[in-house]
Parts: structure tokens; sequence; C-alpha cells
């Protein structure tokens, strides 16, 4: 795996750069009502933006593409927002990712506001919002300039939805949703002529776990990707389940607590000034006597117990007598409730830096997360203002956010290519660790916010460590690492480290060298 840089972890700052101003141009309503008589509506307008002291012009389409079931029936539409480069190089030559959020039951709206966009809402770095309006700026960080982009909404979220009798449930799961996109983007290559174009996916959180499956699903098909971008990433869910038994969970997030503790200056005595150094040293303990001492149980002798007690106090901040009780098993919720307690107050599960006003000062779990209540009207808000008031769209249909999924089958594709009902705990990994082997050409970018306690960037990294690749295709992964959250898009002064860091990856993937402009 690739080492990340650590300067630009603690260093980046936000640039200045004069962007360009806006300009739309809607499609005319004969040629809507043209696309309505071959499919779902289609909204497209033409604007313009500064990235990189370069002028970018493009195109945005909002509209659909009707999927058919095994009979060859329409059974649903999905829906995207696609933006185009119209000058610079041929659109052959281009780049093109396709994006999403996770949930599983989320829209993309998320990475589309946040950073993938040519458009973006700004929020605070840290701190709740407020009441609308909530203003909407240039994107200099997009990577539009050397990339066409797909913001991809599964069925059940955004305007995407199931058609006629067809059940939900044909698309809720983990092969089933990716079956669903990947005959999306077979469907789009064809109807773009974008078939020979350099292909990426890009997905955060639950949006991972479907990339490392859906990239099984289309090698299935014949297609390849270049690149897989795996921000936020959960691949193997034990890590983050903490289920009765299973020490491994506890092992992996106690980095997250640590660096946590630090940034709130919540640890005993003087906080560790090196985070890189800490980071590493609190990693190294939870995987040697940390790990020794779980897996001893009830057989850990009274000497070392307290040993590893104390030492977990120093880490985490946490009370002696809590983490005896908590029988040195301490769960991510039950560390957010009680890291800040005695001051009545509770700490982030996106982004541990953001914390709130606890709602039950005796709770074992946060009421809420203070991350999300924080920005989450923010991005809805400026989202739907965005869609209507510089995208055009003026359909009847509402944009649904999130759990517009339900009863997701968290059971994979048996023998003979069956599908098999019911629960266990999924673990995609070798979903990815196949299609590796397959393309030894794929190349992985996983993106870490240290500050998240939802996919702790540490459960990541072992799980990447451990999925049975050669050396040879070990150095396909890179490793970034950002001072943030969940969304790491959030705080403004790392937008230039994501901008760097996707563009240098697809740049280099892509064989695109330096962007052509006019």
């Amino acid at each position: 795996m690739k080492p990340f840089q650590p300067a630009s972890l603690l260093t980046a700052v936000l640039t200045a750069v004069t962007l360009a101003g806006f300009a739309a141009t809607a499609v005319p309503a004969d040629a809507q009502e043209a696309d309505m008589s071959s499919g779902p509506e289609r909204w497209q307008t033409s604007h313009s933006i500064m990235v990189g002291g370069e002028t970018v012009e493009y195109d945005a389409v909002v509209s659909g593409t009707t999927l058919t079931n095994d009979n060859g029936d329409a059974a649903a539409e999905l829906w995207h927002t696609a933006y185009f480069r119209t000058n610079g190089a041929p659109s052959a030559q281009r780049p093109i990712v396709f994006s999403y959020n996770g949930g599983p039951g989320s829209a993309s709206f998320w990475l589309h506001m946040g950073i993938m966009g040519p458009r973006r809402v700004v929020t605070p770095d840290v701190g709740p919002q407020g009441a609308p309006p909530y203003p909407l700026e240039d994107n200099a960080y997009t990577i539009l300039d050397i990339a066409d982009i797909v913001m991809v909404d599964p069925i059940g979220t955004g305007f995407s939805h199931t058609l006629g009798d067809t059940p939900g449930s044909d698309y809720w799961g983990i092969d089933e949703d990716a079956r669903s996109l990947a005959q999306f983007i077979r469907r789009f290559l064809s109807e773009h002529d974008r078939w020979n174009s350099p292909r990426y996916l890009l997905g955060e959180s639950y949006g991972t776990t479907r990339s490392a499956v859906l990239a099984s699903h289309l090698q299935r098909a014949n297609i390849d990707v270049n690149g897989i971008v795996l921000v936020s990433s959960v691949l193997q869910f034990n890590t983050i389940q903490f289920a009765p038994g299973d020490d491994l969970p506890f092992i992996v997030n106690l980095p997250s607590y640590a660096i946590t503790a630090r940034y709130l200056d919540a640890l005993p005595g003087e906080p560790p000034p090196d985070l890189e150094a800490f980071m590493a040293e609190v990693e190294e303990w939870s995987l040697t006597e940390y790990a020794t001492a779980l897996l001893a149980g009830g057989t850990l002798d009274d000497a070392t117990r307290t040993r590893v007690i104390d030492q977990m106090h120093r880490y985490t901040g946490l009370s002696h007598d809590f983490i005896d009780k908590s029988d040195l098993r301490v769960t991510a919720p039950a560390f957010e409730a009680e890291l800040l307690r005695d001051e009545g107050r509770i700490v982030g599960r996106l982004d541990a830096r953001f914390t709130g006003p606890a709602g039950d000062l005796l709770g074992g779990r946060p009421s809420h997360d203070p991350q999300s209540t924080a920005i989450s009207s923010a991005y809805t808000s400026a989202f739907n203002s965005y869609l209507r008031a510089e995208l055009g769209y003026d359909g009847e249909r509402e944009y649904v956010p999130s759990g517009g999924t339900r009863n997701w089958n968290w059971g994979r594709l048996g023998g003979g290519g069956a599908f098999v009902r019911g629960g266990g705990t999924p673990n995609v990994a070798p979903d990815l660790a196949t299609a590796m082997k397959r393309n030894p050409e794929l190349e992985v970018l996983l993106i870490n916010g240290i500050y998240d306690l939802a996919t702790p960037y540490f459960a990541a990294v072992w799980t990447m460590d451990r999925m049975g690749l050669p050396p040879d295709l070990r150095k396909n992964i890179e490793r970034a690492d950002f001072a943030a959250g969940h969304m790491m898009y959030v705080d403004q002064s790392l937008l230039p480290q994501w901008k760097e860091t996707l563009d240098r990856f697809i740049l280099r993937t892509s064989g695109g060298g330096t962007p052509v402009s006019d």
C-alpha cells in the first residue's frame, strides 16, 4: 500500500481562485417533448466555470435510464445528473467518473454538492450551518476539467424508482443494487458513445461496498474500469458492528478513539504533538498488546488487565472505571456518548470534530449525530434549489434524499447464480480482490477521514491489507488520509488536497497526462 503524505494532511489550505460567472441555456420544450416519447424526460443546460486558471465549458444533463428485468420488460428508471465538458479534449478521450453515495438508501447529493459537481454548497469547516438561505458557489476543486462526471441515484433515491408492479426488493440488496448499476453503466456508455473512454467508480461509505461488487458485475459484462475511488470505505462489515464475541471491531476502532480524544483535548496530560507518530503508536499497540488482552478473554490475568486499562485511559481519555466496566471493549456509540459526558456533550459519529448537547445525560449512546444535524438542511435545501433554478428541472417528482429503500438484502449470490436471501455479515473485500486479479491494471485509491467514527480509517486499512493480493497488486492500492471526518469535503481547507489527490490518480491511471485545453 502506498504511504500517505502527512504534510498534506495537516497543511492543506484553501486557495483563492477567480471564478467565472454562471451561464445556462435550457433545452427547448419541443426537444424535451421529443425525449419523453423515447423514455424518461431530459433537462439539459450549458454553463462555464474557472478551474485551475482555465475556462471549463460544460453541459449538465438531468435524465433517467430505463432498466429492464430478465424478461426485457421496463422495470425501473434510474436517474442521474451528468456533466460533460464541451471544450478541450474530444469526449472519447476524457475519463468518465460514475459517482454515488451510500446508505444504502442515500442519494448522491452529498458528493454532488460537496465536491464532485461544478457548484457546491458553502458550509463552515466545523459547526452548524444554521437556517437558510444557504450560499452556493462555483466549485474550483471539481475534477470536471479532467473528467466527465455522472452523479448516480440508485433505485429508491433521488428521482429513481420502479415501474408498474416491480417491487423495490428487486433492486434493494448487495448484488441486486450492483446489477442495476451495471445495466445502467452499460446503457450509458452506448447512449453517449463512451465505450472507449477511461472509466472510474467513485463511491462514499456504502458506495464503496457498491463499487467492489459493481466492479465484478461489470467484468461479467466484459467492462473493466481503470480505477476505483473508495471514500470512507467499509468492505468488511464486522469491523464496524461490535457483535458479541467478536473482538476485531474493538481493535481496529481504538486508533480513531485516540485521535478523536487528542483533537478534543480530552486526553490526560499534554496531547501528543506529532499526530502521525501518535497514530502509528496506537495502531501498533492495538494490534499487539490490546489485541492479545482481548483474545485472552476470561483468562486475562489481573496485572495485565490493569496495565491495559491504564493504557486505554491514556490513549482515549475514558475513565479507568468506565473501561473496566466495559470489559476493555468500548463500542463506537458508547465512546461518542461517554467521552464528553461530564460536559453534557456528545461526539459526532460521521465527524468526531463535531460535538453537540446530549439529549440524555445518562444515555448509553448519542441521541443524534452532531455532524449530520449540522449540515443536512444545508445540503438538502441547496441541492433542491440548484436542481430547479440552475439545472432547469421542472418535473413533478420530488427528490428523495434518503430512506427510499427498505428491507435491504444483505445476503449474497449463491451457487449457480441463484440469489440467497438472509442476513449474515457482509464482506465484499473478496469481490474487490477478484476484480483486481482479473484486471491487474485496475488501481484503487483509498481515501480516509481520520476523524470518521462511522467507517474508521484503521478498519479500512486493516481490510485492504488482508485481501490476499500478491505484492505486485498490493502496489495498485494508494492511501490518502484527510484530517477530517466521513465527508472530508465539508472542511473547506481540505478541498485543494482532494483536488490534487483525485487529479493525480485519474491522470496517472487514464494515461491522460496534462489535460488538453483550447
